[in-house]
């Protein structure tokens, strides 16, 4: 019997070295925080030096240049081909008010009314609601219309209608074709359009009115111009958007059957995006209805007017009647395209019988044309009669904003006053007080920290322009109070927007309330805050807060909400309480969210600096608001307007770098191919 001979046994296979662990590297938060350090130790040592502070009647060079070019546009008015042309525009839309004026909102002389009665234009107004979006919003467009009546306002309320239907309308036909090139053209084309609605977007209202008002006077003129240039970039950006989005499939599909490029767009893309197109209608009106209100300043017609006097003069209950009207206007326009697009939605698909639509619509056109004959041959339905509501409904809001300033003025005195000492006095401190030089480095450091050399740019070229301008200290001012305001809008963000994603009770009893906030032109903000608080500058603070609140809070619930069911079941079989379970899994995975919050809140607060300059926020905003009431300090004015703006441009700037950080940061796929590349 042989032997055996086992095998020798196998050596053990080698396991992998791990791989090398990549360095620790510090947060980005925590180099801002260094950033921050830094500067506070320096101008500890420093503040006060270099400021570039400059009184309220002082000019720089640049600034008198600007009122030259100002002196040189009117001097020119007769000669100039430019200056001509943009008048004789104005003139037109004048006349075009003018005459929608005459037909529902004021005397056509030598006729004592209208030519069309309240009675009538309700009537066709309701018509075109049912017409448009059914039943229901037939009814929500006659009770808006009798309370503007009701309430003593018919005349302005028409007017403001006037004003914004006339520049929305030339918004759709200016910003339509705009939208299709957005929505067609190449990457590059489509990047250029981009830059340039985003600047438009990141203008506070106010700046546009003074270009506006030196090429086309004041008046109606003005305020369809600014409302019509501020109204149509969301109508381009959001129709183009929607013409971008239809399905390359489909379009690939037709274009095999052998059709042009405009069959493509007239029966592919334009239907195919009838709805989001309908939605940058909508927001085109709101944003019309905001800024016709606005354009009171110029003398534009409308219920801006009535709200402006009476902040004017402190009167809270004359303000409120008006500025109540301009939230019910808001309401049902927003209601109304909003349902017009769900109607026509379900009229394409086939839900609606055409021929019992039709039916309905010819039978109640017959009592319209009755109430139009009656509101031309009788007085009482050609001119609103006279109630008392508006004014006893002024009264009671005045007894009450004085009661309530009486009985809780320690409190709002507290409020604003620990806000004003730990956190407004000591970072303006920081920002203004620091030499010029200084506060820039530090802006710039934090900009390269928190979203690179893509932040970095643009933060040069805007902090090189608020020097160049002349008001450096003034923009740190309102540099300052834009950072305040944000923190509270995004503490009322946190805490509502958390509570909303995680209670569906109060996700559906606040979203309402949102969605209504959204629609407040941001004038009327400025009323119960200047009742609480006085012309002072917290009241431009919180009038911004709560007008910056809405949309934050909603991107923050939203962004909360998002987050996988899946992953916060997993954190609380780990045991995870509801506090762990908020800050260590929702917030952070809702952090692109946070972020875009946090941008929209920064815009939001910087569109109100010029409105609160009114009521004694001083800075930047009093800077333009003294432009707009003396000739001579226009230059001044037009350089804060601009630094705003850049202000604007800089803060967006940085938050979107952020956020692209952030998302490259924590998807790597995402990364551009040079940063893979080198690791």
């Amino acid at each position: 019997m042989s032997a055996t001979t086992e095998a020798p046994p196998r050596p053990a296979a080698k396991e992998p070295p791990p791989p090398p662990a990549e360095p620790r590297r510090l947060p980005r938060w925590a180099w801002a925080l260094i950033v921050i350090g830094v500067w506070i130790l320096v101008w500890s040592v420093t503040k006060g030096q270099d400021t570039l502070a400059i009184a309220a009647r002082e000019h720089t060079e640049v600034q008198d240049k600007l009122t030259d070019f100002r002196d040189s546009v009117l001097a020119s008015r007769d000669t100039n081909p430019v200056i001509q042309f943009t008048y004789q525009l104005g003139e037109w839309f004048k006349s075009l008010v003018d005459w929608f004026q005459r037909m529902i909102s004021i005397p056509d002389f030598p006729r004592p009314v209208p030519q069309i009665g309240w009675v009538g234009v309700t009537a066709v107004a309701t018509w075109i609601g049912l017409a448009v979006a059914g039943w229901r919003i037939a009814i929500l467009v006659a009770a808006s219309f009798v309370t503007f009546g009701l309430f003593g306002y018919w005349s302005d309320s028409m007017d403001l209608l006037i004003v914004t239907f006339v520049a929305v309308a030339f918004a759709v036909l200016i910003g339509m074709p705009l939208a299709v090139l957005l929505g067609t053209t190449s990457r590059i084309g489509n990047s250029i359009i981009n830059t340039i609605l985003d600047i438009f977007q990141t203008m506070p209202t106010f700046v546009y009115l003074l270009p506006i008002v030196l090429f086309f006077g004041i008046g109606a003129s003005a305020g369809v111009v600014c409302t019509l240039i501020y109204a149509m970039p969301p109508l381009i950006r959001i129709a183009g958007h929607g013409i971008r989005s239809v399905s390359g499939t489909t379009i690939e599909a037709t274009d095999s059957a052998g059709q042009t490029r405009s069959q493509r767009l007239r029966k592919v893309q334009l239907p195919m995006a009838r709805k989001t197109i309908v939605v940058g209608v909508n927001q085109t009106i709101m944003a019309a209805l905001s800024m016709a209100t606005i354009a009171a300043y110029v003398d534009s017609p409308g219920l801006g007017q009535p709200v402006l006097n009476s902040l004017f003069k402190n009167d809270v209950g004359g303000a409120f009647v008006p500025g109540m009207l301009i939230v019910v206007m808001a309401v049902m326009l927003d209601r109304s395209t909003t349902a017009a697009s769900e109607a026509s939605e379900k009229a394409a698909r086939g839900g609606v019988d055409m021929r019992q639509r039709r039916i309905v619509l010819a039978l109640t056109a017959i009592p319209v044309v009755v109430a139009l004959w009656m509101s031309r041959y009788y007085t009482w339905a050609a001119e609103f009669p006279e109630t008392e509501l508006g004014p006893k409904l002024a009264d009671k809001v005045n007894s009450f904003t004085d009661w309530f300033v009486d009985t809780f003025s320690t409190y709002t005195e507290w409020f604003k006053n620990v806000i004003t000492d730990y956190l407004l006095n000591p970072m303006q401190d920081l920002l203004a007080e620091s030499p010029w030089y200084v506060s820039a480095l530090a802006i710039l450091a934090l900009a390269l920290v928190l979203g690179g050399v893509r932040a970095l740019i643009p933060t040069v070229i805007c902090l090189w322009g608020l020097k160049f301008f002349g008001l450096w200290h003034d923009a740190m001012i309102t540099l300052n109070m834009t950072l305040v305001g944000t923190v509270l809008v995004m503490i009322l963000a946190l805490v509502f927007g958390v509570l909303m994603a995680r209670r569906k009770a109060v996700d559906l009893g606040l979203r309402p309330l949102l969605d209504a906030g959204q629609t407040i032109p941001p004038f009327v903000y400025l009323i119960p805050m200047l009742a609480l608080f006085g012309p002072t500058r917290f009241t431009a603070i919180i009038a911004g807060v709560v007008y910056a609140a809405p949309v934050a809070i909603k991107l923050v619930a939203d962004g909360v909400s998002g987050v996988s069911a899946t992953t916060v079941e997993a954190s609380r079989s780990t045991g995870a309480t509801a506090w762990q379970e908020i800050t260590k899994v929702q917030l952070p995975m809702a952090k692109g969210s946070l972020v875009l919050a946090a941008n929209q809140g920064l815009l939001y607060m910087l569109s109100m600096a010029v409105i609160g300059g009114m009521v004694g926020a001083g800075a930047l905003g009093y800077d333009v608001v003294l432009g707009f009431s003396r000739s001579e300090e226009w230059g001044k004015g037009a350089a804060a307007g601009i630094s705003i703006v850049l202000l604007g441009i800089m803060v967006d700037r940085i938050a979107r770098a952020a956020a692209d950080k952030d998302e490259v940061t924590h998807n790597p796929a995402k990364r551009p191919w040079w940063r893979s590349a080198m690791g």
